[in-house]
């Protein structure tokens, strides 16, 4: 399935798009997140403070939770339902999986967002939020935070990377043939 956008993609916002504030039990976490690979990466006390700089985001069929080109500082990670990366209009990829990120390069390199996120159906993810995460927990302070923060964004990062090559080869196989024909 392709989106073709012939407007931009705040027209496409709804007021479904709803945010609430993760308060938890730092005693009692849920089962749910504890499941996630990206908190799992953290110390007990380290996913205290990451929850506490998370919010919950609850999208329907249509809502955009990242556009392109906005300047962010949350991370995403896909709790339940399914997501489509749309850059320049064209649908990439979908997500579908529990416990997919997105967001994070620019949240980190205080970039801007490459791609848009667009909730393919109902959606629910967990914000977190870089900057705040930074003021709480800065880093020269909490380097064993942070090295479990790159770590898992950098075998993150090997994967995708990995899956990129895979397909770039394959695709290049296709040409290659197409070529000798």
């Amino acid at each position: 399935m392709e989106y073709v956008l012939d407007r931009p993609l705040s027209l496409f916002y709804c007021l479904a798009v709803q945010e609430y504030a993760y308060i938890h039990d730092e005693d009692n976490i849920p089962e749910t997140l504890m499941e996630v690979p990206f908190l799992e990466a953290f110390s007990k006390d380290h996913l205290d403070q990451v929850l506490h700089a998370s919010a919950f985001i609850q999208c329907e069929e249509g809502d955009v939770i990242i556009e392109e080109g906005e300047e962010a500082s949350r991370i995403f990670i896909l709790l339940a339902g399914e997501v489509a990366v749309v850059k320049g209009g064209d649908e990439l990829v979908t997500m579908d999986t529990t416990g997919d990120i997105f967001g994070e390069m620019a949240a980190l390199d205080d970039e801007k967002r490459s791609a848009s996120i667009v909730a393919k159906g109902d959606a629910f993810c967990l914000a977190v939020d870089q900057k705040f995460l930074d003021e709480i927990m800065p880093k020269d302070e909490n380097p064993a935070f942070y090295a479990a923060l790159y770590e898992f964004l950098a075998k993150l990062t090997t994967k995708r990377l990995k899956a990129t090559s895979a397909y770039l080869a394959k695709i290049d196989g296709e040409l290659r043939a197409l070529r000798d024909k």
